[in-house]
C-alpha cells in the first residue's frame, strides 16, 4: 500500500451505463489459496482477486512451502500436502487482512511448529481472541498482545485435539479457522453456529475432497463437522465476482437517475445476498438473470436500473449475510424516502475500523440525519440526494472510502475522502471502473500542485 495518502474527490455525474465484471470474490480467493496450498497436487484458479489482502495470503502460503505462480490469467498452486507445511523463516505480515490472519491461525494451530504473525496499524487493533480461544482448546499455544491482538506467536499442537465448539458470535472467520484447524486433528471437529454465516469454506472443502457434513441440531442451529487428518486434492477453481464489490456500482446505479447497468458473473451465495434482498424490499429494480453453478457456488448476472427507494427495517438476523455491505446500504438509505433502521450491527465496530461510528459521522457531515441506538443505525432520508460537500476520514477502511465516493456521485456537492490507497486491498481499479461507467472520481490536487493564477 502506498505510504503517501491519496485524497480523492467524487462529484455528481450523469447516468451510469454499461456492463462490468467486478473483481473476484475476496473471501473465496483467500480460501482457494489456503486450501490449494494444503492440498496434494495442483490447484488452478481463475478469477482470483489480485488485491493486496489476497497477495498477503499468497505470500504467507509461499513462505509455508506452497509453490504459487501466475501463468497468464491463471494462478497455479502446487500444494505442500497434509504434512508438507514448513516453519516460516520470517514473521508473516498480513497487512490489513483480517481474513488472512484469522484463517491462517486456524491452519497453523494444528501444525507442530511456531509461527509469528503481524499486520498493519489497523489490523493490530482488531481482536484475535475469538480465534485464539478454540485453538487453545485444540492444544495450540498463543502468545499475543493484550486483548488477543497482533503481533502474536502461535505454536501448533503436536497432537491436536478435535473439539466441538459453539460460536459465541456469528463469524465465518472463526468458523473457518476452527474447521481449518480440524483438518490437522485426529478425529471429528465440529462447529455449531446458531446464525448461518457465509459457507465458502465448507463449499471449497467439499470441492477439494474433505469429509465434511452439515446437520441441523435440535434447537435449529447447524453443526458443521470435518474429519481429520484430511488429504485434500488439487482441483480447478473458478472464482465469481465479489458481491461485496459489486455492491458499489450496484447502489450507484440505483441512485443515479437514468442509470442502467449489468453486473456480470456475480456470486449470489444466499448467505452473502442480504444486500440484494434488502434493496429489493426498498423498491430497487434488480433483476437476477443467467443463474448458474460454478464450482459449487451460485453465480448470476445482475441487471440494475435506477429506482426510487423507500426506508425499511433491516432485521439483526440478516447481518451475517451482508455485514460488509452496511456502509454502502447506509448511502442508499440516505437517498431513500423515509426511515431505514439497520439492527444488530455490533460487529461493524470491530471491522477494519469502527464502521458504525464512521458511517454515522460521515453521513451527518454530508447533511443526513442519522442516529445510533446501541448497535442499531437509523438513517432518515427524504428521497432527495444528500447535500454532500464533506471531507470524510476513512480510517484506512476501503469500504468506507468506496461508500462515500459513491455518495459523491449523487450528492449536491462533491465529497472528498482523505485517502483512497487502501481501496486496492479489495477493489483494484475501482475509480477507473466507476469512471468508465460515467462517474466523476478524481485525485484531489494539493494547493502546491495547482497552477498559479
Amino acid at each position: 500500500m502506498n505510504a503517501k495518502p491519496q485524497p480523492l474527490v467524487s462529484s455528481a455525474s450523469g447516468p451510469l451505463k454499461g456492463a462490468v465484471i467486478p473483481p473476484g470474490d475476496k473471501s473465496i480467493s483467500h480460501r482457494a489459496v489456503m486450501l490449494g496450498g494444503l492440498a496434494e497436487g495442483v490447484t488452478t484458479v481463475r478469477g482470483l482477486l489480485e488485491g493486496e489482502d489476497v497477495m498477503r495470503t499468497i505470500g504467507a502460503l509461499r513462505e509455508l512451502g506452497a509453490k504459487i505462480e501466475k501463468d497468464g490469467d491463471v494462478w497455479r498452486i502446487e500444494g505442500a500436502g497434509p504434512k508438507g507445511l514448513r516453519q516460516p523463516r520470517v514473521t508473516l505480515d498480513m497487512g490489513n487482512s483480517g481474513t488472512s490472519a484469522r484463517l491462517l491461525m486456524g491452519i497453523l494451530g494444528t501444525r507442530p511448529f511456531a509461527s509469528s504473525l503481524t499486520g498493519d496499524a489497523s489490523l493490530r487493533k482488531r481482536p484475535m481472541g475469538r480465534v485464539i480461544t478454540p485453538l487453545e482448546l485444540m492444544g495450540a499455544k498463543v502468545n499475543s498482545r493484550p486483548g488477543g491482538r497482533l503481533p502474536l506467536t502461535i505454536t501448533g499442537a503436536a497432537v491436536p485435539v478435535p473439539i466441538t465448539y459453539a460460536l459465541p458470535v456469528a463469524s465465518a472467520q472463526v468458523k473457518s479457522a476452527v474447521l481449518l484447524a480440524g483438518l490437522g486433528a485426529q478425529g471429528t471437529t465440529t462447529v455449531i453456529e446458531k446464525t448461518p454465516t457465509r459457507d465458502h469454506t465448507e463449499r471449497m472443502l467439499r470441492r477439494l475432497g474433505a469429509s465434511l457434513t452439515v446437520e441441523k441440531t435440535g434447537d435449529g442451529a447447524e453443526a458443521i463437522s470435518v474429519t481429520g487428518p484430511a488429504r485434500l486434492e488439487g482441483r480447478s477453481v473458478s472464482i465469481p465476482a465479489d458481491i461485496s464489490s459489486a455492491a458499489f456500482p450496484l447502489v450507484a446505479a440505483l441512485l443515479c437517475p437514468g442509470s442502467a447497468l449489468e453486473i456480470k458473473n456475480t456470486g449470489i451465495n444466499p448467505r452473502r445476498a442480504g444486500l440484494i434482498t434488502t434493496l429489493k424490499e426498498m423498491g430497487a429494480d434488480i433483476e437476477i438473470i443467467n443463474e448458474r453453478d460454478e464450482n459449487g457456488e451460485p453465480v448470476a448476472d445482475l441487471a440494475v436500473r435506477a429506482s426510487p427507494l423507500e426506508g425499511v427495517e433491516v432485521p439483526a438476523q440478516r447481518a451475517p449475510s451482508m455485514i460488509d455491505e452496511y456502509p454502502i446500504l447506509a448511502i442508499a438509505a440516505a437517498c431513500a424516502k423515509g426511515v431505514t433502521r439497520m439492527c444488530g450491527l455490533g460487529e461493524l465496530r470491530v471491522k477494519e475500523s469502527d464502521r458504525l461510528t464512521l458511517v454515522a459521522e460521515g453521513l451527518r457531515a454530508c447533511g443526513t440525519r442519522v442516529e445510533t441506538q446501541g448497535d442499531d443505525l437509523i438513517v432518515y432520508g427524504d428521497g432527495l440526494p444528500p447535500l454532500g460537500g464533506a471531507a470524510i476520514a476513512t480510517a484506512m477502511d476501503h469500504r468506507i472510502a468506496m461508500s462515500f465516493l459513491v455518495l459523491g456521485i449523487i450528492a449536491r456537492e462533491p465529497v472528498t475522502i482523505d485517502d483512497g490507497c487502501m481501496i486496492a486491498t479489495s477493489f483494484p481499479g475501482f475509480s477507473e471502473m466507476m469512471n468508465g461507467l460515467g462517474a466523476n472520481i478524481r485525485v484531489k490536487q494539493s494547493r502546491l500542485s495547482e497552477p498559479y493564477s
